[in-house]
């Protein structure tokens, strides 16, 4: 994720989602400094109600080193009053930044040294 680049992966919600903590493990792979913006959006058709949002500055392992590094936040949430066709929605936006590929989910799990990123809700 580079300079005003986003990605974002959504869920389809099955029931209501009640308040509470949610844990977010988002182990990367961080090849340039940048700033990272973490959303969990609730979204209802073309509307976004945002859950939580968090900016974090990461900086690269030193040495050349690409494993991933530990990265977890626990986040309190409102309740979601889940409808047919509602979405969770994460997102993350890289930002002050000059790699487009400054942050990398790392999707290598163990290989890398660091977990797959996931969200345990409440």
């Amino acid at each position: 994720m580079g300079p005003g680049g986003s990605q974002e992966a959504a869920f389809k919600l099955k029931a209501i989602q009640p308040a509470g903590t949610y844990h977010f493990v988002l182990d990367a792979v961080i090849v340039k400094p940048v700033d990272v913006t973490f959303d969990l959006l609730w979204r209802r058709g073309t509307t976004d109600t945002p859950l939580t949002s968090w900016t974090v500055h990461y900086d690269p392992l030193p040495g050349g080193n690409f494993d991933a590094q530990p990265l977890e936040y626990d986040k309190d949430c409102a309740e979601i009053p889940t409808m047919t066709g509602d979405q969770l929605v994460f997102r993350y936006t890289g930002a002050n930044t000059t790699s487009l590929e400054a942050y990398i989910p790392n999707g290598d799990g163990s290989h890398a040294n660091g977990r797959i990123p996931y969200i345990e809700l409440p």
